[in-house]
């Protein structure tokens, strides 16, 4: 398969009809789940799928690591280029890692402004010219509403997508009247589209909670293949 058709029949397209085209420019997506979910899967392949769009993207960790981030963008490339016999799998791998850029940070000893600061100087002094964010590792318990915002601005002000992954508890599962997890209800004047997984028997299931200026409780018929950890049409 050619990079274009492998484009279009991303299972990813779904979710951008699903939420009015995607999250957008100037906008924080948030995938909510309990730890060990697939959260960081589901962020690298939407990061994947934005590089095979020849799009740059820069993976924020705030998890201490990132040995094992890169580990994931190979494993989730390797996986994509078998299921879909991505033709000259390796000259596209070589040239879509041009475009990526891995960062770790540490959230306790960094200031909201210090963080996009970071950003910032690659994005503007380093012509990186990134289209989307992904964030992992990041503790909202831990982070502030300002702080939210604060990113959310710098993505409107640079026209960037930003995608968050996070960790609920799974000793706490409730949620606003919405089906907000209550860890992101101070943060939800910031977010513009949450999508929840829930593990079910078999395989982990996408749910869209918010969208844009709507707050829903809809499947998405996607899921978390269990076996390649890649976002698939629910069978």
């Amino acid at each position: 398969m050619v990079r274009t058709e492998l484009i279009e029949r991303s299972p990813l397209r779904i979710l951008e009809k699903s939420i009015h085209g995607g999250v957008g420019p100037g906008k924080i997506g948030v995938i909510a789940s309990r730890k060990g979910t697939g959260k960081t899967a589901c962020l690298v392949h939407i990061a994947t799928d934005q590089l095979f769009q020849e799009k740059h993207i820069i993976h924020a960790s705030f998890s201490g690591r990132t040995d094992h981030i890169i580990n994931w963008y190979e494993d989730i490339f390797a996986e994509i280029a078998r299921k879909r016999e991505l033709e000259d799998a390796m000259t596209v791998h070589d040239e879509i890692i041009k475009r990526r850029v891995v960062m770790n940070f540490n959230q306790s000893g960094i200031t909201a402004e210090q963080f996009l600061g970071s950003l910032r100087a690659l994005i503007n002094d380093g012509n990186f010219a990134a289209k989307t964010i992904v964030i992992d590792g990041y503790d909202f318990e831990k982070g502030t509403p300002e702080s939210l915002a604060a990113i959310r601005s710098f993505a409107e002000k640079q026209g960037i997508t930003v995608w968050f992954a996070a960790s609920t508890h799974r000793e706490d599962p409730r949620t606003n009247d919405n089906g907000v997890p209550l860890l992101l209800c101070p943060y939800i004047d910031s977010i513009a589209v949450i999508i929840t997984m829930q593990p079910t028997e078999h395989l982990i299931k996408l749910n869209l909670i918010k969208d844009h200026d709507r707050y829903v409780d809809e499947d998405l018929h996607l899921m978390l293949d269990p076996k390649s950890l890649l976002i698939a049409r629910e069978d």
